[in-house]
């Protein structure tokens, strides 16, 4: 089990993520674009710079929704590999069948 600190860091900066997501998105624009002039784009890097570090998309981690460990994590089942394969095991996920050969 993760630390209850780390899991609600985490959930802070995924609010943060969506709540200027479209601000960034806009300021990113204006910077990559080379026909506007150079103080133009210079004052959107200087906005850029000025939102929160944790509205970036890659500060977010993905986590185990249960246990909230960040490693061995699948997307598809949003849960990390030792979870996957205990709930798989008494047939909790829907779908998924432990293999045997």
């Amino acid at each position: 089990m993760a630390k209850k600190s780390s899991i609600e860091k985490n959930k802070n900066r995924g609010k943060l993520i969506k709540k200027y997501a479209g601000k960034r998105a806009k300021l990113k624009a204006i910077v990559m674009n080379q026909e506007l002039p150079l103080e133009e784009r210079m004052s959107a890097q200087f906005k850029l710079a000025a939102l929160p570090r944790n509205s970036a998309e890659n500060r977010y981690r993905n986590r185990c929704e249960i246990t909230g460990r960040p490693r061995g994590y699948y997307r598809k089942f949003r849960m990390c590999r030792n979870m996957l394969r205990e709930m798989g095991s008494f047939g909790q996920i829907p779908g998924l069948t432990k293999s045997s050969w």
